[in-house]
């Protein structure tokens, strides 16, 4: 089960028990304690009471504000490293109500060159995180041979730096998108799907800057994504993890912004 809808059932149903004793359950214990009688406090309603403030903070903060989320793949290198943990901006792109993921205040819109979060469109259970590279109406043209990724008749403007982490098999790049920088990397040799695409409106073609290891909108089942489906802008890392055989925590990353 979704755990947005955990919360949310869980959140309301502490409230509601908690709701239920203050109108009735409690002046039916003052009753019976004016008769010298000793009742207590049902378990059930101790924990609600308890527990009902903090789901409630949880659930404001989680569908409103920020939601943490775990980096699962290479994907996004070197930008993002498997096994960081980023906060997510969920009231960049407008407040949604938790669970259907309805709008209710416009806010802003994903800009190009934007790191997002959103649901998969072939499966709304799972979250993936991409670039946004193509807003609706362009005209997204990448060629698989050259690895040149062009918007609109315009190519965009691209570094070589050279090799990535030592591996000569890996080349590092600077490109230049939405007037911002950021790195990406190409594998020398691989050829990732390409071709022409055309984005609809109300909707976005992501790519991930790790651009033959990424499972984007080049390919069947992400496609162009629905902007109902967006979650939030990435934001910043606040913890990365690369287990205990690798020396555990990245210190270095922690705190970083998302570029």
């Amino acid at each position: 089960m979704d755990f947005a809808l955990l919360l949310v059932i869980a959140t309301f149903g502490t409230g509601l028990i908690w709701l239920f004793d203050a109108f009735v359950l409690k002046r039916s214990r003052r009753v019976a304690a004016s008769r010298g009688e000793q009742v207590a406090e049902p378990t059930i309603v101790e924990y609600s009471r308890s527990f009902f403030p903090i789901l409630l903070i949880v659930l404001l903060l989680r569908s409103f504000l920020f939601e943490p989320f775990r980096i699962p793949s290479g994907s996004m290198m070197p930008t993002l490293l498997d096994g960081d943990f980023i906060f997510v901006n969920k009231f960049a792109y407008g407040l949604r109500l938790p669970v259907v993921n309805n709008k209710i205040v416009e806010i802003g819109e994903p800009q190009r060159g934007d790191v997002v979060v959103f649901r998969l469109p072939s499966d709304p259970s799972i979250n993936y995180i991409k670039r946004v590279v193509g807003l609706p109406g362009d005209t997204i043209v990448y060629e698989a041979s050259s690895k040149r990724l062009t918007i609109n008749d315009e190519p965009v403007a691209v570094e070589l730096l050279g090799s990535f982490d030592g591996d000569p098999g890996m080349e590092l790049a600077r490109e230049h998108l939405g007037g911002r920088d950021h790195e990406m990397l190409h594998r020398r040799g691989a050829i990732s799907p390409g071709g022409t695409y055309r984005v609809p409106d109300g909707h976005y073609f992501v790519m991930g800057d790790n651009r033959d290891n990424s499972q984007d909108s080049r390919f069947r089942g992400v496609e162009f994504i629905p902007e109902n489906n967006l979650v939030g802008r990435a934001m910043r890392v606040w913890m990365s993890w690369q287990g205990f055989a690798e020396g555990g925590p990245r210190w270095s990353r922690i705190g970083a912004s998302i570029e």
